[in-house]
């Protein structure tokens, strides 16, 4: 039977580092490692990365094949990502600070101080990606998951009246442009856009430690296949219990390279928005000054792959967005506002305010 390059087997760059390093090669070597458990003892994976690292084995090519064929050219990637629905903010600047809105099919991570609105703005979102296809909306469901205790109904009631307002009014503005499809559409039931079905369209799961939050990022992808219809989720906050619930610092980056790992696997499986509310704390400089950095330092740096600081104002009293990680956006920064309807930009001429809605 052929042997097989690690190098090129498919797998997450962690694990396939870790068997280079350890001197595996190729699949002929992992075939004599003498199973799961040995493998892990070697590489210094935990005995789950090594089982999934063996279940390759039995999925690879025949003999005179290759990894590649399962793969997709570049060209079919970029035109996915060009068509991928965004979740817009309610805010013209933040929207374009993301390209458009947060993506779909990546995980996007927003860090910020208590009070500075990662709670609002994650509400927004599983409001707005209920948003209707005919207004370029994902026209989906969300999914919230609330590790600290501060998802309000009442406020999420409060930001989906305002979202219903804006699509209405957006609706109307259509109809008086002579494109009145949307505007029928509503008055006839054929698409139903108010606070109740908004409500509706949000999975709420409550996590009140590490243990639940990793069985529920397991169970995911089912839930994931059994609603379809589901094109957000969010995490308020990721890292709370790996703050409060490790004393193995070690052991908490292993297991928060696992979760991340899981977390990307659904959103480039399934399509899914990922948005991650991160907490952040003091990092010391060596010049004895200090900042704000995300929660968990370096090692949970790679879990998203756009990140973005919302802060406060240096010289002014609004909330500002800084995207600070990118794949393909430069780097930028933009005030919003968090009023009484949620997320939105801030009123014109104001400081950084570039008018009310979104695109």
């Amino acid at each position: 039977m052929s042997r097989q390059e690690v190098i090129t087997m498919p797998l997450p760059p962690h694990l396939r580092n870790k068997l280079l390093a350890a001197g595996f090669t190729n699949t002929g070597e992992l075939e004599r490692c003498g199973g799961p458990v040995a493998l892990a003892r070697e590489t210094g994976m935990t005995p789950e990365e090594a089982h999934e690292v063996l279940q390759l084995l039995g999925e690879r090519p025949p003999a005179g094949g290759d990894w590649r064929a399962g793969t997709i050219s570049a060209a079919t990637l970029f035109e996915a990502h060009l068509a991928a629905p965004r979740i817009v903010t309610m805010c013209r600047d933040l929207d374009e600070l993301l390209g458009g809105g947060v993506a779909t099919g990546q995980v996007t991570e927003f860090c910020g101080v208590p009070g500075v609105g990662k709670t609002q703005l994650g509400i927004q979102l599983a409001v707005n990606v209920q948003i209707p296809a005919a207004l370029a909306g994902a026209q989906g469901q969300a999914v919230y998951v609330d590790t600290e205790g501060s998802f309000m109904v009442e406020r999420c009631a409060d930001i989906a009246g305002g979202a219903v307002r804006h699509v209405t009014a957006m609706a109307e503005k259509q109809a008086a442009t002579g494109r009145p499809a949307l505007a029928e559409a509503f008055r006839s039931g054929a698409v139903v856009f108010d606070v109740a079905s908004l409500l509706r369209g949000i999975y709420y799961f409550r996590i009140h430690d590490y243990t639940e939050q990793l069985a529920l990022i397991n169970m995911l992808p089912r839930f994931l296949q059994k609603y379809p219809q589901i094109r957000l989720v969010v995490f308020d906050s990721i890292t709370f219990h790996f703050r409060q619930d490790f004393s193995d610092m070690s052991q908490r980056t292993r297991v928060a390279t696992l979760m991340a790992q899981q977390l990307i696997t659904a959103a480039q499986t399934y399509g899914v928005a990922v948005v991650l509310m991160n907490q952040v704390t003091t990092k010391v400089m060596e010049d004895g000054s200090s900042k704000l950095v995300p929660a968990l330092g370096e090692s949970w740096g790679h879990a998203a792959s756009t990140r973005v600081m919302l802060h406060w104002g240096v010289h002014d009293n609004e909330r500002h967005a800084a995207l600070f990680k990118s794949p393909h956006l430069p780097p930028g920064n933009v005030a919003f506002a968090v009023t009484a309807d949620g997320v939105r930009s801030l009123p014109r001429g104001s400081r950084g305010g570039a008018g009310s809605g979104t695109r």
